[in-house]
């Protein structure tokens, strides 16, 4: 009795390896991916990201390294009379001597170099929200067409049903010989092409879940569940708004304020060197037992002359001007840039709506219901097989390009949330 029940046991253990074996590696990891947890998973994983935080972290410590003075200098020496013996207690001028020195800007100078230091880690750090911005709208792109590549699979797999149903119906009719071999070659030939475009579509599937995968910052082989379908909301924000939110929101532009603000400090950092720093020098001479109250010291100034100005410091100023000058102009190349970016991807998302619109009202229940009563009129006899497939065909891209635009809609959307700035990208401490 035991040994039947540890059989049934082993039995019943062998039959759920083999259902494990047969379900596609798909199927068990099936359910639905959540587009807001691969963002959030991205905004810790992603290499990228944790780079671009990683360089503007480091910029930030170049302040206090911009503004420190330079080391204090600090000599010891021994000073003997004569060169045939040691003099030490013996003569007067010989002594053991010390000296520090310390240079000094000229007043301003280190405020300017700090300030020119703190807006480029400023440029940096906004540098890094775009890159994260960038990633953001990658993400949802690649999440988008993966949707639409689940989607396509769908369609291809239930034109496939009915294509079957073409397909009997030929081979009944040609069974009765009331049709021709023709029709059910054209059937077949439709079918198979079906299978070429399945296939196509897998390989674009794993294709896209590699590049999500590595664009979160997982393992390429991770992994992923079938996206959302995306949920159609009317796009509310105007052109000029969307211009106005960039200009000011955008990271991108902010980097390149804040670099225009760092060259506009080196300007007058440059122009400083015009000004001499001071070096401020303490002496002490340490001389023997034998001449005690005779030690000296002295503290003695010294300052630098800019003499070679019009071979040093006046082309490092025109050379801050000129980076100053460049600066301004990516700042205005960055803007025209955008706004045309805004304008075309706005351009585009009003397209796919107005198209999606026109999709809408081709995918009534009347085509469906007129591609059964041909398929119907078919079988009958009363049609033939080439307006049956027509209007298969016609009802498979009518709904392949429906949710094609709607996919160019939102990655459209995401591109524009990336270059005006509004994306919700804040991770779950920052939102608190």
């Amino acid at each position: 009795m035991g040994y039947g029940a540890w059989g049934r046991k082993r039995l019943l253990a062998l039959f759920a390896v083999g259902v494990l074996l047969l379900v596609p590696q798909a199927a068990v990891w099936a359910g639905e991916l959540q587009l807001q947890g691969l963002i959030e998973e991205a905004l810790q994983a992603s290499p990228e990201i944790q780079a671009a935080r990683a360089k503007a972290s480091a910029s930030g410590f170049r302040v206090p390294q911009s503004m420190s003075l330079p080391d204090p200098m600090v000599m010891v020496g021994y000073q003997n009379e004569g060169t045939s013996r040691f003099t030490f207690n013996e003569a007067a001028d010989s002594q053991y001597l010390f000296s520090a020195s310390q240079l000094f800007f000229f007043p301003g100078k280190r405020a300017l170099k700090g300030e020119a230091a703190a807006r480029e880690a400023e440029s940096l750090s906004s540098s890094a929200k775009g890159v994260q911005l960038r990633t953001i709208a990658v993400i949802k792109e690649l999440y988008y067409d993966l949707f639409l590549a689940h989607q396509s699979m769908d369609l291809v797999r239930e034109k496939g049903v009915l294509l079957r149903k073409v397909e009997d119906a030929a081979l009944a009719r040609y069974a009765s010989g009331g049709g021709m071999q023709q029709d059910v070659l054209m059937a077949q030939t439709e079918k198979y092409m079906l299978l070429e475009r399945e296939e196509m579509l897998k390989q674009k599937i794993q294709t896209l879940e590699a590049l999500l995968n590595a664009t979160v910052g997982r393992d390429q082989a991770a992994p992923l569940g079938r996206p959302v379908a995306p949920v159609f909301v009317q796009y509310s924000q105007a052109l000029p708004e969307l211009i106005a939110a960039a200009y000011e929101n955008s990271p991108e532009i902010k980097a390149r304020e804040k670099m225009v603000a760092s060259t506009n400090a080196r300007v007058r950092v440059a122009e400083g060197e015009y000004y001499p720093d001071i070096t401020v020098t303490g002496n002490y001479g340490l001389k023997g037992p034998a001449f005690e109250n005779m030690d000296m010291w002295s503290l003695s100034t010294t300052v630098n002359v800019p003499l070679y100005y019009t071979t040093k410091q006046r082309p490092a100023v025109h050379e801050a001007e000129a980076s100053l000058r460049e600066a301004k102009n990516e700042l205005q190349t960055v803007r025209l840039k955008l706004s045309s970016a805004i304008r075309e991807n706005y351009a585009m998302l009003q397209t796919t709506e107005r198209l999606m619109e026109l999709y809408r009202q081709g995918l009534n229940q009347k085509i469906h219901q007129d591609f059964q009563a041909t398929l119907a009129s078919y079988a009958t006899g009363k049609t033939d097989a080439l307006t049956v497939i027509s209007r298969l065909k016609t009802i498979a891209e009518i709904e392949t390009s429906y949710w094609g635009q709607l996919v160019e809609r939102e990655k459209a959307k995401a591109r524009l949330e990336a270059l005006t700035g509004m994306t919700d990208s804040r991770t779950e401490e920052e939102r608190q």
